[in-house]
């Protein structure tokens, strides 16, 4: 196991962060943004300004409700704004897109070999599974490969597949409330309730297996084989889907039944497992930095500060009272990748930029450390002039 020479406390030349996929991203961004506002247009102009804003008003209750979740399962290595942005764009924009565009062309290929009579719930049941999975799963991938350093395993997959499902389901859920409210149905508030409240993480699961086996290949060291992860990926996200869409008119007989037998269950499920992987995230990221520690940049105590929930509320209560919250947090996120890309590194799957990057956050790490050390110190001695 090798390590930059470097003393963990000499002066680095730090290395330029890598431009990697810099330009992808910026025009991935830009599309991303026009298709929304494709999307928002066809709102508006169909529906107008009155029901646009109400609709959307209520949309973004469950919205939050999902990024409230998707945070918490995030927060021990929050991915960047920028992915979480593109996720959320493409669930809100393409995805909806694709899913209206290509499911009439589905509906009329298929539609007619259907053994279900009512063409709605052949929609229900097939389509929206096969179609709508597949246009959300491509901005799961598209992450995938623009993103990779920030696409470390199931955890992060499961991040991106949900932001991707939960920016899904805010579009489709103004749709689904803009046709009470412009049929003066009172039914609105019902929908809103059963869409809204009781189930605002549907999408987010779905996609979630999409993520999640994404994740999964790069865990493994099996990115070149994205394909075939993609696609296993997408399989139980199809059939969770047919599951929740077809549970009323298939295998239950009231909605409370299917809601306390299949979906809650599905839920509990999810938060179990997300706990699990996330545990095996934290016992990872210490058997990494220990590797740091053994090399003499770390201490033992820095280890557990940053691989421990404990750690972690202990030294953050200690910089914000010292006025320092903001670099101790940029030094725990700047840790937390280390540890991910020594990962790779000692796996023997690393990216071709993996080398240079780990010395450019080692050189960070000692800046970090200093600045805070620095920041506590001038705390300190303002407190022992007043």
């Amino acid at each position: 196991m090798s390590f930059p020479s470097q003393s963990p406390y000499s002066s680095l030349q730090e290395s330029p962060r890598p431009a990697g996929s810099g330009v992808a991203v910026t025009i991935a961004l830009i599309a991303l943004f026009m298709f929304l506002g494709v999307v928002a247009f066809f709102l508006w102009s169909s529906y107008g300004t009155t029901g646009l804003t109400l609709t959307t008003l209520l949309a973004l209750i469950p919205l939050v409700i999902c990024l409230v979740g998707l945070r918490w399962v995030d927060r021990w290595d929050p991915e960047p704004r920028v992915f979480v942005t593109i996720a959320l764009l493409w669930g809100a924009g393409v995805s909806v897109i694709m899913a209206l565009v290509f499911g009439g062309v589905f509906q009329a290929a298929f539609g007619g070999l259907s053994p279900f009579e009512d063409p709605e719930l052949f929609g229900a049941i097939v389509q929206a599974p096969i179609i709508e999975e597949i246009s959300k799963g491509l901005g799961v991938l598209l992450i995938f490969m623009l993103g990779k350093s920030h696409f470390d395993g199931t955890v992060d997959g499961v991040v991106y597949g949900g932001l991707v499902g939960a920016g899904f389901a805010f579009t489709e859920n103004i749709l689904y409330f803009m046709s009470s409210f412009e049929d003066h149905d009172a039914s609105l508030m019902q929908i809103f309730i059963l869409r809204g409240l009781f189930s605002p993480f549907a999408h987010v699961l779905f996609t979630a297996w999409t993520g999640f086996m994404l994740g999964l290949a790069v865990q493994r060291g099996k990115r070149a084989h994205w394909l075939w992860y993609f696609l296993a990926g997408l399989i139980p996200a199809m059939i969770a889907h047919f599951f929740w869409n077809g549970g009323l008119s298939l295998f239950f007989s009231d909605f409370l039944s299917f809601y306390f037998l299949f979906q809650v269950p599905l839920f509990i499920l999810t938060i179990v497992g997300v706990w699990y992987m996330r545990r095996v995230e934290r016992k990872l990221l210490a058997t990494r930095l220990a590797d740091y520690a053994q090399a003499g940049w770390l201490s033992g105590e820095e280890v557990e500060m940053f691989t421990t929930p404990q750690g972690r509320r202990r030294a953050r209560l200690w910089a914000v009272a010292a006025g320092a919250g903001g670099i101790m947090k940029d030094f725990t996120s700047t840790a937390t990748r280390l540890g991910a890309t020594r990962h790779r590194i000692v796996r023997g799957h690393a990216l071709p930029q993996d080398a240079s990057e780990e010395q450019r956050m080692l050189s960070l790490l000692v800046r970090q450390r200093q600045q805070l050390f620095a920041q506590v110190q001038a705390h300190r001695s303002f407190g022992t002039k007043r």
